[in-house]
């Protein structure tokens, strides 16, 4: 049985000030940071007793989140571009408004960066997800192919969504018509049992950063 728990960071200044996350370094807000910790705290109680792997973004929003949770956790967390948001080349460090008017392809209603097609880019240099789902895809054989029985993930809503369909064997060209989106602050629980059989056990569960156990 080995279990998978991605935590997608909470609160940071791309969701207030307007502007593109992408690989940018933005930090997370006081908000955010409080609900790291009340992410930690619930972690904590819930895996006492348990030795846990912590892999992370090494974005900057992503980042602190590990090393908040990490000091909960008492591991030392492992710091990898794999799990990195999307780059989205010509509009890092962009307003969504320039975005807006800049991007080169169709995407997803209510959406400025996710595109129809798995090869499309929606900015000039950008990431298509095939290419995010080729280095979620050799990140994940590494981790499963470890001993570890239980990894923690800390990283972004495109990447995890991506991780997601790969968890669940989706062909990619899948997302076209569907997408498993995540939630700022959410952990979702992936389980694969002694069979190698897969399940999406819990989906961007956000009463990790409720009020928390201290």
């Amino acid at each position: 049985m080995k279990t998978i728990i991605t935590i997608q960071h909470p609160e940071s200044e791309q969701h207030l000030n307007r502007m593109i996350g992408s690989w940018a370094d933005w930090q997370l807000t006081s908000r955010g940071t409080a609900q790291a910790r009340s992410i930690g705290a619930h972690l904590a109680a819930e895996l006492e007793g348990r030795t846990c792997i912590l892999y992370s973004s090494d974005l900057l929003r992503t980042w602190q989140t590990a090393e908040i949770l990490a000091e909960r956790l008492g591991v030392v967390p492992v710091f990898t571009d794999a799990l990195r948001e999307f780059n989205l080349g010509a509009a890092v460090g962009k307003s969504k408004v320039w975005a807006r008017e800049h991007v080169q392809c169709a995407t997803w209603q209510g959406s400025i960066d996710w595109p129809l097609s798995a090869d499309d880019r929606p900015f000039r240099g950008a990431e298509s997800k095939r290419e995010v789902g080729e280095r979620l895809s050799h990140f994940l054989e590494k981790i499963m192919a470890s001993d570890a029985e239980t990894i923690l993930l800390v990283s972004h809503d495109g990447t995890l969504s991506i991780l997601f369909a790969l968890w669940l064997e989706l062909d990619l060209n899948m997302l076209e018509r569907c997408n498993i989106a995540g939630r700022s602050g959410g952990v979702s629980f992936l389980r694969e049992d002694d069979d190698g059989r897969r399940s999406l056990v819990r989906l961007n569960d956000l009463s990790y950063i409720q009020p928390n156990l201290e």
